[in-house]
């Protein structure tokens, strides 16, 4: 009898009644590739759910996990956490230690799986402060319990029936996760996310894998405490794709070499990066390899899906392709059938130019509380176009608004947010989730034109839509983030932090000795360039929304600095707070 899925713990047990792998999921230890079986990962698991039944664990009791990088030991734990009927709550591992403190102590988490060192030095600072009772670490740490312990301690399984019986007891509609929302203001939110919120959104987007199931091979490396590479990594383990685990996103195209992965998910700045390398590489080469290289990336800029742009256009790219494109993709595993981009909007000239190398970028929306996916590209019949979020998945209904913000029913909804009636009263209304983008439908396309908060009045009464200027200016190689401002301005202004990377480079072809980004950043002739940018963005707006002074900032925007949220989203307040000086001087009051 087939396996009906209906909790987020039956997935791995699908897998091994339908594909029993080898390989379900490969970390690398000490320079060395190790894999568990699918057989293996459910033995773990369980063992856990024993382990973590004699540590007195009780349905509905809330464990942490805290991993910097994605790897086997998380999943073993999640799915053993769960079976006991308690629930997983994923924390973000780059936020402060106050911010762990809040999440722990706001969820009352009783214990906490913690991947390595940097964790627990400020774990230990403060957990005297939290209800945890235990701290087990995924590496060996001196004077720290392990995860093996808990292992251990689940080795005996004459508890296993109890295991079973919480397993049994553990309905769809019950709470699975608490997954705390990176807000770009004020305290994260804890969104609460059932089984079948998830279960329903995995079952659905299986539907948009063009992989052969089964048999195919993928690479994870965006955080798994986010839902989307969490929804993901269970997508892969219901479509029978092996999972190897990343070592880090430094280590991404040196990982890629050796597994030869078909499919991959990442957020836009991931792409953007991948492709300034690329770049940067293609402007070191001389001669004919040059003049073929920006000859194919030229081509590329122009793709159109299913042949829209005529069999001459077609000849050529077939071309390309065997002379340039080919080794783009040799520097991603050569394997690569599909790359999935979420979290923010993916620059239309990466959609096609990635496409026009055969390695298709399939963009698509969601949100926390929506479990995450709402639609998604597909190649497949007459699915793909450029500019959109792609069609809307099974079982998820949208609506659009009067005021053009995007509304969202379905069992992918979440069930509100944790200890916040209020707030979850503002954002869940008729049956409906407010997300706070705006949109539209066209052809059964859903597109997003910006976010109803974003959108500021300046001091003419006219509005601007903040995210469209910065769409415009991040297609520049010159600029890797922008934040339009100008509320109750007379004219909006922009704080921009360049490239480093790409500028330092370009410095260097013009002759211009500046190497530290503070130099670059007030470097005139830099400042000249980016005007251009800025100059050709404008002639796009209307006079009222063009951009009329900017200021690069001396640093990088970062998590750890407090620009970012751990999902790369911009903290506008934050920002503005940070470059005071700066925005003061944009508007002649310095």
């Amino acid at each position: 009898m087939s396996i009906e899925i209906t909790r987020l713990f039956d997935f791995p047990y699908y897998q091994l009644e339908k594909y029993n792998l080898e390989k379900s999921l490969t970390t690398k230890y000490n320079g060395k590739w190790e894999s568990v079986s699918t057989k293996e990962y459910i033995d773990k698991a369980n063992a856990i759910s024993r382990g973590l039944l004699r540590l007195g664990v009780q349905p509905n009791d809330k464990i942490a996990i805290i991993s910097t990088n994605n790897c086997t030991e998380w999943n073993i734990c999640d799915i053993g956490i769960l079976q006991t009927g308690a629930q997983n709550v994923p924390i973000y591992p780059t936020i402060s230690k106050e911010d762990y403190e809040y999440v722990l102590n706001h969820s009352e988490s009783t214990y906490c799986f913690a991947s390595d060192e940097m964790i627990i030095e400020k774990l230990n600072q403060i957990k005297g402060n939290t209800k945890l009772k235990g701290v087990f670490t995924f590496d060996q740490i001196a004077g720290e319990k392990n995860w093996n312990e808990v292992l251990e301690l689940g080795k005996d399984e004459s508890n296993q029936q109890e295991v079973e019986e919480r397993k049994a007891n553990v309905k769809p509609e019950d709470l699975a996760t608490l997954i705390y929302t990176s807000g770009t203001t004020g305290r994260p939110k804890g969104v609460m996310l059932s089984h079948n919120n998830i279960v329903s959104n995995v079952l659905a987007s299986s539907l948009r894998v063009p992989v052969d199931q089964g048999q195919g091979k993928s690479l994870s490396f965006l955080p798994v405490c986010h839902i989307f590479e969490r929804m993901i990594l269970y997508l892969y383990q219901y479509c029978g794709i092996s999972i190897t685990f990343a070592e880090s996103i430094e280590k991404l195209s040196e990982n890629a070499q050796e597994v030869k992965p078909n499919v991959m998910t990442a957020v836009p700045r991931l792409y953007e990066k991948i492709y300034d390398k690329i770049y940067a590489k293609g402007t070191e080469l001389s001669g004919i390899k040059k003049a073929l290289f920006f000859w194919a990336i030229e081509l590329g800029l122009k793709y159109q899906p299913y042949g829209a742009n005529g069999w001459w256009y077609e000849k050529q790219l077939g071309i390309a392709r065997k002379l340039i494109f080919s080794k783009w993709q040799a520097a991603l595993g050569g394997e690569l059938k599909i790359m999935v981009s979420g979290s923010a909007a993916l620059q239309p000239r990466l959609a096609r130019v990635f496409a026009a190398a055969g390695m298709p970028v399939m963009e698509g929306y969601g949100l926390t509380e929506t479990s995450p996916v709402i639609s998604v590209n597909d190649e497949r019949k007459g699915g793909f176009k450029i500019g959109t979020v792609g069609r809307l998945i099974e079982g998820v209904e949208v609506k659009i608004s009067e005021e053009d913000e995007i509304l969202v029913k379905g069992n992918n909804v979440m069930m509100g947010y944790y200890k916040d009636p209020e707030k979850t009263a503002q954002v869940l209304k008729d049956g409906y989730f407010h997300t706070g983008d705006k949109g539209k439908i066209e052809d059964g396309f859903l597109s997003i034109t910006g976010r109803i908060k974003e959108m500021f009045k300046t001091s003419g009464g006219k509005y601007v839509i903040p995210t469209l200027l910065e769409d415009k200016l991040k297609q520049s190689r010159f600029i890797e983030q922008v934040m339009v401002v100008g509320e109750g301005e007379k004219m909006p202004t922009a704080l921009i932090q360049p490239n480093f990377e790409f500028v330092r480079e370009w410095a260097k072809r013009n002759n211009i000795n500046a190497s530290s980004e503070k130099d670059l950043a007030s470097n005139e002739k830099v400042i000249a360039r980016i005007q251009e940018e800025l100059d050709d963005c404008n002639c796009h707006f209307g006079k009222w929304e063009r951009i009329k002074r900017f200021e690069l900032t001396p640093e990088q925007w970062t998590i750890d600095g407090g620009h970012l949220t751990p999902t790369m989203k911009m903290k506008r307040k934050i920002i503005k707070d940070i470059y005071k000086d700066l925005y003061e001087k944009m508007y002649d009051r310095v």
